[in-house]
């Protein structure tokens, strides 16, 4: 069977133990969508029907029932395997991170880890100089709420507000005050949805006394690289957080359309998780230093941004 259907099957297995699509992605660092297609992708290949969706969750169809055992035992041995060779992984470093953190944040600073450990090869989400391999990652980075009593690094929190593209902040600086979002098309963007401190772009506009019709419509967008492309093209503004975008608010190529003091911190916040197991591996616990010191230069850097803000809304404290 092709590594593919491995693939299938293991999101599979997941999918039914965990009880949903969505669990699943999450172990897996995809989303719902792609878990279920690589389980459609299994069925079109064998022709049948594997899972069916009730109220208690998915389950097993009756094709399916007699194997399912023994596909548990399968990626029970399989985690095992890959548990035993764990420490014989040399100088790899597997990390699962949320995609526009991996992109905006990680990868353009990874280089200065790998210039001081050159023997260190990473896999970020799948790719890299290190293989892919089955088993657990050694670093999981999300952005979530802060779970009670976890030994997961808080890396930082983010600071959201208006983001725009220099021409368009031109613009809107020759529009009357209240007028200033009239015209200007507003993308929404999906990725900070689920952190109740993170103002839409109706809220935001009825907290600044700013009129703008019909604030809810325009495009949607999961990702933040791409809302920013589409803002990078002029082709409207969205409420973003700063702390992945350093760089492009340093040399303005991205840019603030409304005072600092409009925007809020999330309550939400980037997260490490190393297993503890990993941290046994002297590299893995070089990265998790150099990581924890990284993020204290973005928290400095986001203190020094936001500090024209009155009142400043400092972010909570471990």
């Amino acid at each position: 069977m092709a590594l593919s259907h491995l693939k299938s099957l293991q999101a599979l297995e997941l999918a039914l133990r965990l009880g949903s699509l969505r669990a699943a992605g999450r172990m897996l660092w995809i989303t719902p969508a792609a878990v279920g297609q690589r389980i459609k992708a299994l069925e079109d290949y064998l022709g049948i029907d594997l899972v069916v969706r009730g109220r208690s969750g998915l389950r097993p169809t009756s094709e399916l029932s007699g194997a399912l055992e023994h596909l548990r035992a399968a990626f029970h041995e399989l985690d095992t395997v890959a548990t035993m060779l764990n420490l014989q992984r040399g100088e790899e470093i597997h990390v699962a991170a949320t995609s526009d953190f991996a992109d905006f944040w990680l990868k353009p600073r990874i280089g200065s880890f790998i210039a001081e450990h050159p023997h260190v090869l990473f896999c970020i989400n799948g790719e890299g100089d290190a293989p892919l391999r089955i088993g657990q990652v050694d670093c999981e980075i999300s952005f979530g709420p802060q779970r009670p009593n976890s030994r997961d690094d808080l890396l930082f929190r983010d600071f959201v507000l208006p983001i725009s593209s220099p021409e368009n902040t031109r613009r809107i600086s020759n529009v009357a005050l209240r007028e200033r979002l009239e015209g200007f098309p507003l993308l929404h963007l999906d990725f900070y949805k689920e952190d109740p401190s993170t103002p839409n772009w109706a809220a935001w506009i009825k907290a600044q006394r700013l009129r703008r019709t019909e604030p809810n419509r325009g495009i949607r967008f999961q990702r933040i690289k791409l809302a920013l492309e589409a803002v990078r093209a002029n082709a409207g503004l969205t409420i973003c957080g700063l702390a992945l975008l350093g760089p492009y608010i340093d040399d303005g190529t991205l840019s603030l359309p409304f005072a600092v003091s409009t925007g809020q911190w999330t309550h939400h916040a980037f997260q490490a998780h190393f297993r503890p197991d990993a941290l046994l591996r002297p590299q893995v616990k070089r990265f998790r230093e150099w990581l924890v010191a990284q993020a204290a230069v973005t928290r400095d850097w986001l203190l020094q941004r936001v500090q024209s803000a009155k009142p400043l809304q400092r972010p909570g404290r471990r």
